[in-house]
């Protein structure tokens, strides 16, 4: 069996190793991959959004099931573009892509079904932010509608900056945005709870608590994510009950009353408030960093349960998990989320000995003969399992210090609410 894989991040790594360890005999293909993912599959360089590219390289190496791992093309319809010519794919379509492709999509859904969320308003003028900055109190949130690569959220603690901010959204700061999505601000915990999905039913995939913020202790602005732990201890027995009946059964069947069943990953953003869970974003993938964190405690065959996904056979499966907990740090380029270098060489990783439970997913990488050099703002997740998340995360700080990257930084107190609350977790 012949594998495609889209994508390039610490994400796709993960997936790709996964894929990797698979009982069943295949060959996996990377569309274009990292440094990490050439270890272990063959990297195609390709523009992943040149979907006829994609699919003359997908028939031309008789791929027999692609996994699509970020979000541009599942919202600019590539599953739709596949399923036309006959290919299987793990991904929802581009109708159901909208769920992250458009928060406006998405909250006008909640509204409609009843779907527990912050309260909002859409906006498409700078007259409509006034009108909502008169009824509701700071701080409040301000979202560009469409993809930001992370980027598009911001809490504004006065009215000056929710103007500010609007008005470079409506100007075409993000190009995929021509309106404001703004929010009230709820206080809660944050937590991102995980289901792969078929047409007839769905199946837990793991929970983690991610740090978006650059900054420790949370501080600075957002990031596409600094760091996770998994399993996210709120997500309790009762939380959870809330949100597959509150949350998750109403969006799914609101999308198959439109006749558009979803299929694949969907990733639940919550806030947690008094045990009671407010949606606050779908992603229609796997996160990043959350897969890097998530995968290494799964114990069931991924590649088994991605084809009983495609077959509509998810039911026949049992998921099963590592008891352990786990955590990743990632290792980004100094400057980011704003501005820096490219193309800086990482010297160390060579030398660098893993255990079984330690794991380093490339990110922004390249391999350039036998020497890896920075690609992107976020470059490398170092991940380790273990029973207890301040060991874990000492180890992971080993790890980093071992790679001594002069060229990056790293958040050194990744999951510092949860380890200062029991040192013993």
């Amino acid at each position: 069996m012949n594998i495609g894989l889209i994508g390039s991040g610490g994400r796709e790594h993960a997936l790709c190793l996964k894929l990797f360890q698979s009982n069943s005999p295949k060959k996996i293909f990377c569309f274009p991959g990292n440094a990490g993912t050439a270890n272990i599959a063959t990297n195609i360089e390709v523009d992943i959004l040149n979907f006829n590219k994609v699919f003359k390289l997908i028939k031309f190496y008789k791929i027999d099931i692609v996994i699509i791992g970020p979000e541009e093309p599942l919202v600019k319809g590539l599953v739709n573009f596949l399923n036309k010519r006959k290919v299987k794919v793990f991904g929802p379509n581009k109708y159901a892509s909208k769920l992250e492709g458009s928060k406006a999509f998405m909250k006008n859904l909640c509204k409609a079904n009843k779907i527990p969320t912050a309260n909002f308003k859409i906006c498409s003028s700078i007259n409509h932010v006034k009108d909502f900055l008169k009824t509701n109190n700071l701080p409040i949130v301000v979202k560009a509608d469409g993809l930001a690569a992370g980027k598009g959220v911001t809490i504004c603690k006065n009215k000056r900056t929710v103007l500010d901010i609007s008005d470079e959204i409506f100007k075409g700061k993000f190009k995929s945005s021509k309106k404001v999505v703004l929010e009230e601000f709820l206080m809660g915990e944050e937590a991102s709870y995980f289901l792969v999905v078929d047409r007839n039913s769905f199946k837990f995939f793991g929970s983690a608590q991610d740090h978006k913020r650059v900054g420790e202790k949370d501080r600075g602005p957002n990031t596409g994510g600094m760091g996770a732990y998994s399993p996210a201890p709120i997500v309790n027995k009762v939380v959870e009950n809330k949100i597959i009946e509150r949350i998750v059964k109403p969006t799914l069947n609101a999308l198959k009353k439109k006749k558009q069943s979803y299929k694949g990953f969907l990733y639940v953003g919550l806030m947690i408030k008094n045990n009671d869970p407010y949606l606050i974003e779908y992603n229609v993938r796997m996160g990043d960093p959350e897969c890097q964190v998530i995968l290494p405690r799964l114990k069931t065959d991924f590649l088994s349960i991605v084809k009983n996904t495609i077959n509509d056979n998810l039911k026949n499966i049992k998921i099963k998990w590592r008891k352990q907990k786990s955590m990743t740090i990632v290792l980004c380029s100094k400057g980011y989320p704003g501005k820096y270098k490219k193309n800086q060489k990482i010297k160390n990783l060579n030398n660098v000995k893993l255990k079984r439970n330690n794991f380093i997913f490339h990110a922004g990488t390249k391999r350039i003969q036998k020497n890896i050099y920075s690609m992107g703002g976020r470059v490398l997740n170092v991940t380790s399992v273990g029973n207890n998340l301040l060991k874990v995360r000492k180890d992971i700080i080993k790890i980093l210090e071992k790679i001594n990257w002069r060229a990056g930084f790293f958040r050194k107190d990744i999951g510092w609410k949860i380890i200062d609350k029991n040192e013993n977790n």
